[in-house]
């Protein structure tokens, strides 16, 4: 009877809904699965938790890198912009010789199938990046099918989960009833073998044992079916937990992978390393018909070292960069485009240093937190694991 009475007080469990599967750049904290009282499952958690906060710090370096080098570049013309009449007017005056110079060995422009002007500018000014800016951008785009495909992987691994929980619950539920019917339908055999013994006066011995067998029998089925199916459902909520998890390891990727081919594609003006690998061919055809129009090399030499001169007297950072911006020097509208471009791309930066440094690493670190503000009794366990991770992390970069 104890076991009878334990499977009709069993507590009836709720359906959950499923996940949104489309929305792979937002990183969920879902703590509705996990066994939290369960030391191995709390210490993965945590530790993921931590892993992101690493991954938004490592890619928050080099950010900064490229959000210095951006920044340098309009500091630079502030600089320029800046310049006393005199220089100013010298500076001019040598970017005005230059453009003047590349024009003359300009005599390619009659050659059909010729790069034009404005990609080639922008190619040779990103000429020492392009190599590996392709090498990224072709890294780029493979690891972003890859991370499509791990994506698409667990969406179905948990689509799959769910089935089968919904079904756990339904067996589950289904021998709750059946065990109230089977206790019906026992209680009503022995009435009727108690009718038949007392008003009848007949031998009902071998129907108790029947009855008693047969219900024995029955219930056994029942309580062994129910017992799979809750052990089953423990499994299936565990690996429901780690698919989350797993997701969200993955997301994070996907997002920064995501922001990194925008920016490298906004960087480079292309809309995949196909066309950048193109232009770069091109560029590289370009750049040998030009040297065979380079009659006034010793000229634009000199006046390029001019240039140089005068910008590296006033402060430039990065004069050689100006040897192949000369109209912007000449042309205000040019030098606006120039920081406008430069401005959204730190713009783009600096977004994407917010959203690891505030969305990836503060949610890491608030759900921390909350951890051990929710969990006193393992707020202990917690610090260590997050204090043994950061002398860890500590070594390596010693390393």
């Amino acid at each position: 009877m104890g076991l009878i009475k334990k499977l009709l007080h069993l507590k009836k469990r709720t359906i959950e809904p499923e996940y949104e599967t489309g929305d792979w750049n937002e990183i969920v904290y879902n703590r509705d699965d996990l066994q939290i009282k369960d030391r191995k499952q709390r210490r993965e958690y945590v530790k993921g938790c931590l892993e992101q906060i690493a991954e938004a710090s490592k890619e928050l370096e080099n950010l900064q890198f490229e959000y210095n080098m951006v920044t340098s570049y309009l500091k630079d013309m502030e600089e320029i912009e800046a310049l006393p009449p005199e220089p100013k007017a010298a500076l001019e005056d040598s970017a005005r010789k230059i453009e003047a110079l590349e024009l003359q060995q300009s005599g390619y422009k009659e050659r059909k199938n010729r790069m034009d002007e404005e990609k080639f500018r922008q190619m040779e000014r990103l000429e020492e990046e392009v190599q590996e800016g392709l090498e990224k951008l072709n890294q780029a785009e493979e690891y972003q099918e890859l991370v499509k495909r791990d994506l698409r992987k667990l969406d179905g691994e948990k689509q799959a989960y769910f089935f089968r929980k919904r079904e756990l619950l339904r067996v589950i539920e289904d021998t709750r009833s059946m065990t109230i019917v089977c206790t019906a339908a026992l209680v009503v055999c022995i009435l009727i073998l108690l009718v038949l013994q007392f008003g009848f006066r007949m031998n009902t011995k071998l129907g108790y044992l029947a009855a008693a067998a047969v219900g024995a029998a029955t219930i056994t089925v029942i309580f062994t079916k129910h017992n799979d199916g809750v052990r089953e459902l423990k499994q299936v909520e565990n690996g429901i937990g780690r698919i989350i998890r797993l997701q969200n390891t993955v997301k994070i990727r996907y997002v920064n992978n995501t922001h990194l081919l925008d920016y490298l594609y906004m960087k480079y003006n292309v809309s995949s390393a196909g066309e950048l690998g193109k232009s770069w061919m091109q560029y590289m055809e370009e750049k040998e018909e030009r040297k065979n129009y380079q009659d006034a090399e010793r000229e634009l030499d000199i006046c390029q070292k001019e240039l140089l001169h005068i910008l590296r007297r006033y402060q430039v950072k990065d004069p050689m960069i100006w040897l192949h911006q000369t109209q912007a020097i000449l042309d205000k509208k040019e030098m606006v485009e120039i920081r406008h471009n430069l401005i959204i791309r730190r713009q783009s930066l600096r977004r994407r240093m917010d959203y690891n440094r505030e969305v990836i690493a503060g949610k890491a670190q608030a759900e921390i937190k909350d951890l051990v503000d929710k969990y006193p009794e393992y707020a202990k366990e917690i610090l260590d694991i997050v204090a043994q991770y950061a002398s860890i992390e500590k070594e390596q970069q010693h390393n």
